[in-house]
């Protein structure tokens, strides 16, 4: 465990809010995000995560979570495991105690996270512009402990998703996530969608934006 804790970490931010997504959506968090990201979604709303940080211990980024004072953790990026050293952080946050969940986009490989945090894999729809980087053999990884989640901007994201969720039995699999990319798919109209295909997924928005808008830290 020392050198481990003496692994160092680019971090962009580390804060305590409220779960927005994911179906621990509504729990006080605290995150770590990550510098860095080897994809350019168009619809990225964290591009201030892209480059820059600070150069953090991993002992420190521990210890910073742990002023927080709060028992669930999410390890967020950019793309996190962009970060060799992001799977020993993941294991120190769980052997502290932490409940942690990990926010992945899918396009790096999952196995080698520690089995004890929610992989929770954003998977990329065409209108993204990046779903050629979907890494699709993650998926027989998961768990009932994992998530995976797809943010749609239009008809054609939607009927893209619900197919390959069909294709690749993710119903079946781990909990499912739908949310629509804010200001370019209504959300109504895609709750009515999953309501009338009777899908078994869960519609969700992102709560921190509901709740304080796009702020940096929230």
């Amino acid at each position: 465990m020392p050198e481990i804790l003496d692994a160092t970490l680019r971090v962009t931010e580390i804060f305590h809010s409220i779960q927005g997504e994911s179906s621990r959506v509504g729990l006080p968090t605290v995150f770590v995000r990550l510098t860095g990201c080897p994809l350019r979604c168009v619809w990225c709303d964290t591009a201030y995560a892209f480059s820059g940080g600070e150069s953090v211990a991993l002992a420190d980024v521990v210890q910073r979570v742990a002023a927080f004072d709060c028992a669930t953790v999410c390890v967020t990026g950019g793309e996190p495991l962009a970060q060799k050293n992001c799977l020993s952080l993941l294991i120190a946050l769980c052997d502290a105690g932490h409940s942690v969940s990990l926010e992945t986009s899918g396009a790096l490989a999952i196995g080698d996270v520690d089995p004890r945090v929610a992989r929770i894999v954003d998977l990329k729809a065409p209108g993204s512009g990046e779903h050629a980087k979907n890494r699709w053999e993650n998926l027989d990884l998961l768990t009932a402990r994992d998530e995976v989640k797809f943010v749609l901007a239009s008809r054609e994201d939607y009927d893209w998703a619900v197919a390959a969720c069909r294709q690749h039995r993710l119903f079946e699999r781990c909990p499912v996530l739908f949310s629509p990319v804010q200001g370019q798919l209504d959300p109504a109209q895609l709750a009515q969608w999953i309501m009338d295909d009777r899908l078994p997924v869960r519609f969700q928005l992102q709560l921190h934006k509901v709740l304080w808008g796009n702020v940096k830290g929230r």
